[in-house]
C-alpha cells in the first residue's frame, strides 16, 4: 500500500477501507525520511514489490501480535517502561496536534490522518504538556 499504480514509490501510503478499524480507509501522506528509505529499499532489494515491507524472519508477512512482541522487546531493550505497540500512535496524535498550528490545519485533519470516527477519540489521544500550560498562562 506504498506503491503507486507505476510501481514506483507513492507519496502516500493507503489505507483501504478493507483492512481498516471499522472500514476507516485513508491516504496518509508518507514523511519524506520515510519516502527516501522506502525508495532505496525498493531500488536495492526490490521491496516492497509484491508482499509486505515489514517481515518476519522467515520472510512473511509479520502477524499484528508479533509486531505487538517487537514493540515490547524493543522498549524493553531500550529501557522503556510503559509503553507499548500503540505507543507511536499516542506520540504522533500529540505531536501533530502540537504543530497544527504552524500549517493552518486544525483538528480534524489530526483525526482523519488517525482514521478517528469521532474527534472526541481524537482528543483523548492528545496529551498535556505542563511548560505549555504554563507559558499560555504567563501571556495572558
Amino acid at each position: 500500500m506504498v506503491l503507486a499504480t507505476d510501481g514506483n514509490i507513492a507519496s502516500h501510503i493507503s489505507v483501504t477501507g478493507s483492512i481498516a478499524k471499522y472500514g476507516s480507509g485513508r491516504q496518509i501522506p508518507i514523511n519524506r525520511l520515510l519516502r527516501a528509505a522506502l525508495v532505496t529499499l525498493h531500488e536495492t532489494e526490490g521491496y516492497p514489490g509484491q508482499g509486505p515491507v515489514i517481515r518476519s524472519e522467515r520472510g512473511a508477512a509479520m502477524m499484528p501480535g508479533a509486531i505487538v512482541n517487537w514493540f515490547s522487546a524493543t522498549y524493553r531493550s531500550m529501557g522503556l517502561t510503559g509503553c507499548s505497540s500503540h505507543s507511536g500512535r499516542r506520540t504522533f496524535i500529540t505531536r501533530a496536534a502540537r504543530l497544527l498550528p504552524k500549517t493552518g490545519g486544525s483538528l480534524r485533519d489530526v483525526q482523519e490522518l488517525a482514521g478517528h470516527r469521532a474527534i472526541t477519540t481524537t482528543e483523548r489521544y492528545i496529551q498535556g504538556d505542563r511548560d505549555a500550560q504554563h507559558k499560555l498562562i504567563r501571556l495572558i
